[in-house]
């Protein structure tokens, strides 16, 4: 197998983001119909309506989810995707051990 490093072109692709936004605006107006009752048999005008309000909500929705993936993509640093992380992310740079006093006995027994 090759070791190629993915750039972040790599990692989302514009035809992913947008698939992605695609994929929850369905969701959401697919959800908003049901919700609205638009698969029962009820008035034209009420279907009609629910048909409105679910494209109203599936139209919201590509476009905040299209807007928040592409801002956070860009907070993503480039030089940071291809390095290997090798150590916990919430400890400090340097693994300095020797910060934790200990007792001249040595490590305390647990007491019991």
């Amino acid at each position: 197998m090759t070791d190629h490093k993915p750039t972040r072109r790599d990692l989302m692709k514009p035809v992913q983001l947008l698939g992605l936004a695609f994929v929850a605006a369905l969701f959401a107006g697919i959800v908003t119909l049901v919700s609205m009752g638009a698969f029962q048999a009820r008035p034209a005008d009420e279907i009609q309506r629910a048909l409105v309000i679910g494209a109203i909500a599936a139209g919201v929705t590509f476009i905040v989810v299209l807007v928040s993936v592409a801002l956070l993509l860009l907070a993503v640093d480039p030089a940071q995707v291809t390095k290997t992380v090798d150590r916990p992310l919430l400890l400090p740079k340097d693994d300095d051990t020797s910060a934790a006093p200990e007792s001249p006995d040595g490590p305390e027994a647990p007491r019991g």
